[in-house]
């Protein structure tokens, strides 16, 4: 046999070995990693945004005058009714001094009408009895008819008198009203030289100093309800229709990292940032937190419900994804195939739940070895699960 006749054996020999080790590699079962369905998972949403009061007021005198006193100052905590600062008053208390002084003399002149009146109506009833005893010697011609219609025209005259004098006390009556109505309104003006507060709050700043002029409406404080403080957080909109009011949150503050406070959802604005493609939602944390920030940084994670043995699958494991579907290897019958499933919420994590499209028996696989390939055979690799 010629030297070049056994290089060629030589050389289709090595080329079926090299071909039977490559089928034999390609084609004999692998081992796999499959994962087990979780027995409860938590769908959760996370925001972020800030810390705000519900109830937040900068309060002010209705009036311009003089600041003359302050009763409280920053982060003092106030009482509904509570004097909280006052403005210099003597003009104004004058004012109401006067007023008083109007409504006593319209009153004495009221008491006057009345007395006029009194007289007018006594006076009326004498004339009106001699002119009917005139009247009547008359008829009998025992009384000259002369001295008759004296006495009825008398009669006359104090009825004219009594209404002229019903309408001086009526007049008098209107007097005092106006004068109560003026005395009520300078103390009214008064009372806005005090300044007091709407509600319980917390002073959170002081905008004005003794000595000041103040001009209405300019704020001296600004109070917040602690029983309204809040976290406005801003979630993705992919997310929100989850949330609903009432939800549990888990909320953490930017100034105390190692703690978890607890909350719910109290309020979803109906209205979206067109921009950020956010929904704003309202997270109260306690009853009446007294230690807040305004302002500060917080995170929310509100938990929107549950997941009863769902297969969890890591992001890095799904390919062709579109929205809420993608494809996945699975492990069915002894092969592998991909397989086009729908997902529902991510969690925090990146993990996807499997909730549609896994044939029944099928196997999720946990990780992706090399020589994956649709239909090849394939067995779960011991103690693999996740």
């Amino acid at each position: 046999m010629s030297r070049y006749r056994k290089r060629v054996i030589l050389a289709v020999a090595g080329g079926m070995v090299v071909a039977f080790m490559l089928i034999h590699l390609n084609f004999r079962p692998i081992s796999v990693r499959v994962m087990e369905p979780v027995a409860q998972g938590a769908l959760q949403v996370f925001g972020l945004g800030t810390v705000e009061a519900r109830v937040l007021s900068k309060v002010g005198f209705k009036v311009n005058g003089l600041l003359r006193e302050l009763k409280v100052d920053h982060a003092d905590e106030v009482k509904a009714g509570q004097l909280l600062a006052l403005m210099d008053s003597g003009e104004q208390e004058s004012q109401v001094a006067k007023a008083l002084a109007n409504h006593e003399k319209a009153q004495a002149n009221l008491n006057l009408a009345k007395a006029s009146l009194k007289k007018s109506r006594t006076s009326l009833a004498l004339k009106q009895q001699q002119s009917h005893r005139r009247q009547a010697l008359k008829s009998k011609d025992v009384l000259a008819g002369e001295e008759a219609e004296v006495s009825l025209a008398a009669a006359q005259t104090a009825e004219a008198e009594v209404l002229l004098s019903e309408a001086e006390m009526a007049a008098a009556a209107a007097t005092v009203k106006d004068a109560e109505a003026q005395l009520s309104l300078s103390r009214v003006v008064l009372s806005q030289h005090l300044l007091v507060a709407p509600y319980d709050a917390v002073i959170i700043g002081r905008h004005k100093e003794v000595g000041t002029i103040m001009q209405a409406g300019e704020p001296v404080f600004t109070l917040v309800d602690p029983c309204s403080v809040w976290v406005r957080a801003f979630v993705d909109e992919a997310k929100a229709g989850y949330i609903e009011v009432g939800q549990p949150v888990e909320v953490r503050l930017r100034s105390l990292p190692g703690k978890r406070f607890p909350g719910k959802v109290a309020r979803i604005d109906l209205e979206s940032d067109r921009v950020g493609e956010e929904r704003r939602i309202y997270v109260t944390w306690g009853d009446c937190p007294r230690d807040f920030h305004l302002g500060e940084q917080a995170e929310v994670v509100i938990n929107s419900g549950w997941l009863d043995k769902v297969v969890l699958v890591p992001e890095a494991l799904v390919f062709e994804r579109d929205g809420n579907s993608g494809q996945i290897w699975i492990l069915e019958k002894g092969q592998l195939n991909r397989c086009q499933v729908v997902f529902g919420q991510s969690t925090l994590d990146g993990r996807l739940p499997v909730i549609q499209g896994v044939p029944e028996g099928a196997q999720v696989l946990s990780a992706l070895p090399s020589g994956l390939r649709q239909g090849r055979k394939a067995t779960v690799q011991s103690g693999g699960g996740l």
